[in-house]
């Protein structure tokens, strides 16, 4: 193949769900799946199972919550930071996450100089935290005493809770990590104790982890465009990516390409690594599967692109009035092949083990020969949550009914 590939927009779409690890090739574990995404969106809502447990569970199937607890906690190869949100990241990837690191809270603008000024003047309480944690070891955010000088004050849930505040700093800072969770609270630790393998990693110079983070994200995108890799993984934090993109085409480790029928102004890439994908792609040998999609997927993560490679408006309506929601509270896409083909409004009762589902709705075209694999799909998610029934009792589309 030349460095310069010509895809169309229905092999785009395949090669994204392929690199995502959701076609037909089922992955062969956790591990596979997890150095693929690179992160895991941490959520607390919990209406069927948590997020970043849903994502696993579409890619795999059933697997096993131990194996990733202790992956998390026992042997520490993963631990919780920001990457395009609040997520499970790999410790591998430590020395790309040290670029934010470094630099907060080196925010422009008024926020960033309210922070400095707040970290400023209540040195006593980071004092504080980090000598509790020093002498005690690994504690809740509320065993500490709140000796805040200047109460940390915002217009949102943070309002006076300078101990959580100055936690969460600390950790976008490296300095203390969440070492396990007790009844859903954060138990805190000093990175360095909790993660004492981070002593072998060198620091990276600031195009390396650019570099790093763009390739880690195209393998996990498929193909996108420099605007697609700004929104993954580490969001936000991709300076001179336009130059370092240009060094990682010149040095055959990321291909131009074009889609069929896209103005010629739009620049995607393919990651050297998704050749392979690429052509079994275009040669008819790809595997379609049909499943359903937390909310905050990997593959929907960023709305703009899914809507422009799947024609595919997707928002949560958890923050809208119930009066004024489309769909319902907690929204499933459905990924039908390389089509976003609806969405569902699931609902789990734990005390029944009945799953209802509130609401179906199909995109337009979507007829009667996807229910089926609709239907298999719902039926294999209440099996992963546990639920012994199933409730339609919203909107189903006429053509599903039977």
């Amino acid at each position: 193949m030349s460095n310069t590939l010509t895809i169309s927009e229905r092999d785009a779409r395949r090669l994204a769900v392929s690199s995502q690890l959701l076609d037909g090739r089922r992955p062969e574990g956790l591990w596979q799946v997890l150095q693929r995404l690179r992160c895991l969106q941490l959520d607390p809502i919990n209406v069927v199972a948590r997020s970043h447990e849903l994502v696993l569970w579409s890619r795999l199937g059933a697997f096993d919550a131990g194996e990733l607890d202790a992956l998390r906690w026992d042997e520490r190869r993963l631990f919780e930071y920001w990457a395009h949100a609040a997520s499970i990241v790999l410790t591998e990837d430590y020395p790309l996450h040290q670029l934010m690191m470094r630099r907060y809270p080196k925010t422009a603008g008024a926020y960033g100089n309210r922070l400095r000024d707040w970290l400023e003047v209540n040195e006593r309480l980071r004092t504080h935290i980090l000598d509790r944690l020093r002498d005690e070891g690994p504690l809740a955010a509320e065993a500490f005493e709140d000796v805040a000088v200047v109460p940390w004050e915002s217009s949102g849930w943070s309002t006076g809770r300078s101990v959580e505040r100055m936690l969460d700093i600390l950790r976008f800072q490296g300095v203390v990590v969440v070492a396990g969770r007790h009844r859903r609270a954060r138990v805190w630790d000093l990175t360095e104790r909790f993660l004492p393998a981070l002593a072998a990693y060198e620091p990276l110079d600031e195009r390396e982890v650019v570099a790093r983070a763009a390739e880690h994200a195209l393998r996990s995108l498929g193909v996108a465009r420099p605007g697609d890799i700004e929104e993954h993984f580490i969001r936000g934090r991709y300076p001179g990516l336009a130059e370092v993109l240009a060094g990682l085409e010149a040095e055959g480790r990321v291909h131009r390409a074009g889609i069929e029928g896209a103005p010629a102004t739009e620049r995607w890439y393919v990651h050297a690594d998704l050749l392979p994908t690429l052509e079994r792609v275009t040669n008819g040998q790809w595997e379609p599967r049909t499943t359903l999609l937390s909310p905050f997927d990997n593959l929907i993560c960023h709305r703009a692109r899914t809507e422009r490679l799947w024609n595919f408006a997707f928002r949560t309506e958890m923050y809208v009035p119930k009066a004024k929601r489309q769909y319902g509270y907690y929204i499933l896409p459905i990924l039908h092949g390389d089509r976003l083909i609806g969405r569902i409004a699931p609902r789990l009762d734990r005390r029944t083990g009945v799953l209802t589902i509130e609401g179906m709705y199909a995109e337009p075209g979507v007829g009667e020969r996807e229910a089926s694999a609709v239907a298999a799909a719902v039926a294999d998610l209440a099996r992963f949550v546990g639920a012994g029934e199933i409730r339609y009792e919203g909107a189903v589309p006429d053509a599903w009914r039977s």
